[in-house]
């Protein structure tokens, strides 16, 4: 049965389509070399024609899907050297987004930041992962907003979507969940202290150690790239 995607105040129809399509591309829901002819996709997501070459051109240019002329588009996906360098490049520009964050967010916004940590620890108590995550993304959405860099901020928020679904759940065991509570802490401390330098090296310990958390389970997935 087609997946009828609607056009929402939000945006365009093919930007609806775009997001459907990355994320059955990053999910393997759609396997990396099949092919995406236009009445396929058309059917599958019950759209028309025009926002299927839109949404194929997005997706071309994000290196998702490869389009070869006279043969049509077919799906790329991602290598574990990519899954890889995203979070490398996402280490590099989240220690970018602390320094500047630092020098630019407001005493208001810092005490945001305080109020998410003390959230953090509330859950980390409890042992609450779920609640834990999410606040854990606020935590980061904070510094994103705080560095007061677009680019900056466009980029973490793509690579956390393609990390997000092209990796499967994750359980933190008690201790891993302490763990990210402590990095945590240790980014604030830097912030409260208004230390650019050392939040940025905490950052960039962070995300090294959150790497490390989620590529060796992903070490363990059925390989097909």
């Amino acid at each position: 049965m087609a997946n009828v995607i609607k056009e929402k105040n939000s945006g365009p129809l093919w930007a609806s389509l775009y997001k459907e399509l990355r994320a059955d591309i990053l999910s393997r829901n759609l396997r990396d070399g099949a092919k995406l002819s236009e009445s396929y996709v058309c059917k599958k997501y019950g759209v028309s024609r025009t926002p299927v070459r839109e949404a194929l051109f997005q997706l071309e240019a994000e290196g998702l899907i490869k389009i070869i002329p006279n043969r049509g588009a077919f799906v790329a996906g991602l290598t574990d050297r990519d899954i890889s360098d995203i979070y490398d490049m996402r280490c590099l520009y989240e220690a970018q987004a602390a320094e500047w964050a630092v020098m630019r967010m407001s005493d208001e916004e810092i005490d945001k930041l305080s109020e998410t940590l003390d959230f953090m620890e509330l859950y980390t108590l409890r042992g609450d992962a779920e609640r834990i995550l999410e606040f854990n993304r606020e935590f980061h959405n904070i510094i994103y907003d705080g560095c007061r860099d677009r680019m900056i901020q466009n980029s973490l928020r793509t690579y956390h979507t393609y990390l997000k679904n092209a990796l499967p759940p994750v359980s933190y065991s008690i201790e891993q969940l302490k763990d990210i509570f402590k990095e945590h802490k240790a980014i604030y401390l830097a912030f409260e202290a208004k230390n650019a330098v050392t939040a940025r090296r905490m950052m960039e310990e962070h995300v090294r150690h959150s790497k490390a958390r989620r590529m060796i389970d992903y070490e363990f997935l059925d390989n097909k790239r």
